[in-house]
Order: C-alpha cells, then structure tokens, then sequence
C-alpha cells in the first residue's frame, strides 16, 4: 500500500507504523503526529468537519513532503495518511509516521511535516458550528 495517500475511510495507526517499520531493522524510533477532530475552535462549539481536498494535486504535495523529509532529516521512511469528507468529532482526520534510528531525527521530521503539509497542501477544512458552515483559511 502506498505511503502517502487521501482518503474518506478511517485508517490504522498500527498498520501505518507497521508499514514504516517494515522499511528495515536499522529503526530504532518511530514518531506519529495524529491529528483529531475537536469540538471546539476560535470560543465555537464544533459539531463537525468536512475537508475538501484539490484531486491529484493534494497527493503531489503529500508526497513532495515525504520526499523531502526523507532527504532532508535522517529518518528511514516516512508515512503520511489524510482524510477528507466529513469526519466526526474525536475521529482521526491525518497520521505522519516518521522512523529513524534515533528518536530525534523522527521528532523534527514529524514535525516539520505537519507543518508543512498545513502550510502548502491544497486541503481544505469546513467546521460545522452553531452559526452554520465556516471555512477555515489556514491553508492554501
């Protein structure tokens, strides 16, 4: 299964590290950033989301991401995992497992990448308040 991927299904952190792992024995650290629906964002009471993502451009950026982490911080591999559609409050919305052979090498990457995947991949997140719909601008 590939590594980085969009999509509406739920989705296994133990197979996603499974899957990292799975990269080679030189692994002594594995590192996962999971991102959850929550109920509550800027003083509104959330009671759900939807994400809308730009087909095939989403995934470029994804892998683009992936890529380059693995360039660029000493890790082993890298997964990335992102869910679009409605998605209920306290369900997993995106999963990044990073693996390396010292656990700070996995912390930075994981990190970066979530960063960087909020800042630049074309993902789009529509709360459901009170008040109605409301866009989120936080990414492109």
């Amino acid at each position: 299964m590939d590594l980085v991927r969009i999509q509406k299904d739920g989705f296994s952190m133990e197979e996603e590290v499974a899957r990292v792992k799975a990269a080679g024995r030189g692994i002594g650290a594995v590192v996962a950033f999971l991102g959850t629906a929550r109920d509550f964002s800027k003083g509104e009471s959330i009671t759900g989301l939807d994400f809308e993502h730009y087909p095939g451009m989403a995934e470029a950026r994804l892998r683009d991401i992936r890529e380059r982490a693995l360039k660029n911080f000493d890790i082993i591999e890298m997964s990335i995992v992102h869910r679009t559609g409605r998605i209920e409050i306290g369900a997993d919305i995106v999963l990044i497992v990073a693996a390396s052979a010292h656990r700070n090498d996995a912390f930075m990457a994981c990190e970066w990448a979530i960063t960087e995947l909020k800042r630049t991949t074309p993902i789009w997140k529509r709360e459901t308040t009170a008040k109605g719909d409301v866009w989120v601008s936080e990414t492109p």
